[in-house]
């Protein structure tokens, strides 16, 4: 493909900066880092002594994870109660990170509490699906693939609309950023370098949400890291870029370059349309 001379001399001038991609943790690897067993359960305690000088943040949201895979997959079933005195045993913790606990899963509506009842597991359809923190829980549960195949779909019905706002909206300086970003992302991609790849590929997708000029899309470009991470994480990611889709990313770039939003939007379409197939295993 080729572009133009502006496209070229704004990649001589800029050189894009790759934000680190950190793999998400699931709270079983987490709570390990604290000397937990494997399997957490009621009968197999955490010894408090590991726990003491660790940050209490950490602690809370890796046990409220657990508990709220435990709710996914059915461990801890719909309208079940558990009060704050069985997390404190189950865990051996204190009542502060208890509570801290409880407070974590009531604010992503998987659980109510209740005065004399304690806290009460909710169906999945009460939770707050768009929340990340509810998003990642699922991705670290059994559901994983149906949870990454819904946030595909939500790109599917996104992203292509914001790459074509995003030809007509974004800054200059954002426009001639993104073929200097489809460049490294070719280059990076053919040499086989795809830790630098996954990185770019995020700056790509988080600059068209951002500059698309919709507040809204660009509040879902923390969705879409947590969606290309999770497809790193379930080895979803070719181990080298096809290269049609190396051509697309070019398209798009070129597109939202040159003000076309009709190109961008087919562009993006047929990126994301690759993705949804792949996660589906087609």
């Amino acid at each position: 493909m080729h572009t133009s001379s502006s496209s070229k001399t704004a990649s001589s001038k800029r050189r894009p900066r790759s934000r680190n991609l950190r793999r998400a943790t699931p709270a079983s690897e987490r709570l390990k880092a604290f000397s937990m067993p494997t399997a957490v359960t009621p009968s197999s305690p955490i010894a408090p002594s590991s726990l003491t000088n660790k940050s209490s943040t950490v602690l809370h949201s890796a046990i409220a994870e657990e508990l709220a895979v435990d709710i996914i997959e059915g461990r801890w079933k719909t309208g079940e109660s558990m009060t704050l005195n069985d997390i404190q045993q189950r865990f051996s913790i204190s009542r502060t990170v208890a509570r801290e606990t409880a407070h974590s899963l009531e604010s992503a509506h998987a659980i109510v509490i209740k005065k004399r009842v304690g806290l009460i597991a909710q169906d999945l359809g009460e939770w707050l699906s768009l929340d990340t923190q509810v998003i990642t829980w699922k991705l670290h549960s059994k559901q994983r693939k149906q949870e990454l195949i819904a946030l595909t779909e939500l790109r599917l019905a996104v992203e292509p609309f914001a790459a074509a706002q995003a030809a007509l909206r974004a800054p200059v300086e954002t426009r001639a950023l993104m073929p200097v970003l489809a460049m490294e992302l070719r280059k990076n991609g053919e040499a086989g370098n795809m830790d630098e790849f996954h990185r770019l590929d995020l700056r790509f997708h988080n600059e068209i949400l951002r500059h698309s000029g919709n507040d809204l899309f660009s509040s879902l470009s923390s969705l879409v890291d947590i969606v290309l991470t999770g497809r790193v994480e379930q080895g979803l990611y070719p181990s080298e870029p096809k290269h049609e889709m190396l051509l697309a990313h070019e398209d798009v770039a070129e597109a939202i370059w040159e003000g076309n939003p009709e190109m961008a939007r087919k562009a993006m379409s047929d990126i994301v349309t690759e993705v949804s197939g792949s996660t589906r295993g087609q």
